[in-house]
């Protein structure tokens, strides 16, 4: 994304003007999704309003942060039609009309927004519709604003790239102290929503890419259970672990958003039809009770089982990729080719090398898969059924391992500052189809704890 904003410094002083705008009275910044609506109603903001003010923010804070790949060119015009839509009373969509959405740089959007993973492999490439969750938002009537950045390949392009890079979006900084890792994949989601660079995220997890993230940049993330959420028209790493959730400021915004995009698609088919039985009658809004915790059952890990370790050449490669398919023999000669850019010989690109040289899924494959859901049934499944659990309770994204075998959800809240400033999470997981208890249980820790501050950009 081209921005005039160069200067991290500059970007510094803007920020003492933006955290103070305001809209005849309204405060946009850490604004919920039910306080924006609200302020729609009452005719104190309007969607082009909020718009603009992320844009601004995405200009002054981006070259700071790398938060934010790309805007959308149409992001205005979509918020324009939105404000019509609420005068006229007409289409009004549901509880996302006019909001503002980042999505993840590995969600397709049929629009003029690329969808490379972080890559220049893959800069000019056409989608043939928008991802099953974008076709939900946008039925919803969110705006979509942008592209977040991520670690490149989702994190499975190398183990030597530092959480939060990418070729196309560069190194991602968390916005409490821009020293400290993000965490990743879901990396500039996490950062966009703790700036409020926009009114909500998306991101993807594989294995602790929504969880991780939330928890070192003091947000909300819900992991859901595996199909509860389309994965057609996302870039896929595990058929058996991918999943698709928000990453947000609150509790309440982040269910707003899963509430829009769980369900049936028929491009993922049979995943989403063996996750729909989980889908509450009424929805998840009713499960935000401040009484939430009262009577559940919680075990809690006091160890972690895993550790989870912490110009022209734009335009030339777009020329040069315009409508193309790729391999993954495609992008890994595409890397060496584009080797400074992408970074080969700093970061490499193992995963792919790997993978590459791998002949699909055989035998033992399928044993390795079949382990797994052994493993999941006599482990945490076996250990919640005995113990009466409601959900287990751990720091940060330690759980992440097994939430992910076993295609388990997860919620990541808030839960304080270190002494150095660096945030640090709680993650409430589950067995499937358990988000309405961890819904309860998340949402009465925030209330009861409150502890999310805005970020203070410590160096």
């Amino acid at each position: 994304m081209t921005t005039p904003l160069a200067s991290p410094f500059l970007s510094t002083l803007f920020l003492v003007l933006l955290v103070s705008t305001k809209s005849r009275g309204f405060e946009i910044e850490e604004a919920t999704i039910d306080d924006i609506q609200q302020a729609f109603n009452e005719g104190s903001l309007t969607s082009r309003r909020l718009v603009e003010y992320y844009l601004d923010q995405i200009q002054a804070l981006n070259p700071l942060l790398h938060a934010v790949i790309e805007v959308n060119p149409d992001a205005v015009r979509q918020a324009d039609r939105a404000d019509r839509e609420r005068r006229t009373g007409c289409h009004l969509s549901g509880g996302l009309h006019g909001i503002p959405v980042l999505l993840k740089d590995n969600i397709a959007t049929q629009d003029r927004l690329n969808n490379t993973a972080g890559s220049f492999a893959l800069l000019g490439s056409v989608v043939p519709r928008d991802a099953g969750v974008v076709r939900r938002l946008r039925q919803a009537g969110a705006v979509i604003l942008g592209k977040a950045s991520l670690s490149e390949w989702a994190n499975f392009r190398t183990l030597g790239a530092p959480n939060g890079w990418s070729a196309r979006g560069g190194q991602g900084q968390n916005p409490y102290v821009l020293s400290a890792d993000p965490c990743g994949s879901s990396s500039g989601s996490a950062i966009a929503a703790a700036a409020n660079m926009a009114a909500v995220t998306l991101g993807t997890e594989t294995d602790g890419s929504i969880i991780c993230p939330a928890a070192w940049n003091s947000v909300v993330g819900i992991k859901p259970t595996v199909g509860l959420t389309s994965r057609a028209g996302v870039i896929p790493i595990s058929p058996r672990q991918d999943t698709i959730g928000p990453l947000c400021r609150t509790v309440s915004d982040a269910v707003h958003v899963l509430e829009a995009i769980v369900g049936y698609d028929p491009r993922d088919g049979e995943a989403t039809i063996a996750a729909s039985k989980y889908i509450p009658q009424g929805g998840y809004g009713q499960f935000l009770k401040v009484e939430g915790l009262k009577g559940k059952r919680l075990g809690i890990l006091r160890a972690g089982f895993f550790e989870f370790p912490k110009g022209s050449f734009r335009q030339k490669t777009f020329e040069e990729h315009f409508n193309a398919m790729r391999s993954l023999a495609d992008v890994i000669a595409f890397n060496n080719e584009h080797s400074v850019e992408e970074r080969i010989e700093e970061f490499g690109q193992s995963i792919f090398l790997a993978a590459q040289n791998t002949s699909g899924i055989g035998p033992a494959e399928r044993s390795a898969i079949a382990n797994m859901t052994q493993l999941s049934r006599k482990g945490l499944e076996r250990l919640m059924i005995e113990k009466q659990l409601d959900a287990v309770v751990t720091p940060d994204a330690n759980i992440s391992p097994i939430l992910a075998i076993g295609g388990y959800p997860g919620i990541s809240v808030p839960a304080g500052y270190d002494l150095h400033g660096n945030p640090f999470g709680i993650c409430f997981g589950g067995l499937k189809g358990s988000e309405p208890k961890l819904i309860e249980i998340a949402y009465a820790f925030e209330q009861t704890t409150n502890v999310r501050k805005p970020p203070s950009y410590k160096p």
